[in-house]
């Protein structure tokens, strides 16, 4: 039985909701101009995604998305100064 401290899905209870949450949350990467080495970075950290996990799904959107992915990585690579991942999130401050 699996205790959960959050209401995200869980890879052994729920395996397809939690595949869906990581190909959203790659989704997200992807919409920051991150490639794969940064996605997996990010979503370690911040979502504690498992590396493993984050490439498999990479993956299998890019087996089931190749032309969108050709595109995707034709342009980001060819305008490197406009597509840098956002690493840091911005600081809000209390008044």
């Amino acid at each position: 039985m699996c205790h959960h401290h959050n209401n995200l899905p869980c890879l052994h209870c729920h395996p397809h909701s939690y595949i869906r949450m990581v190909q959203h949350l790659i989704e997200r990467c992807l919409l920051l101009c991150m490639d794969l080495d940064a996605c997996v970075v990010a979503l370690a950290k911040h979502a504690r995604i498992q590396p493993l996990v984050t490439v498999t799904v990479w993956k299998g959107l890019l087996k089931e998305n190749r032309g969108f992915f050709h595109a995707y990585f034709r342009a980001t690579s060819q305008h490197p100064s406009h597509y840098r991942p956002i690493l840091k999130a911005p600081k809000f401050r209390r008044r």
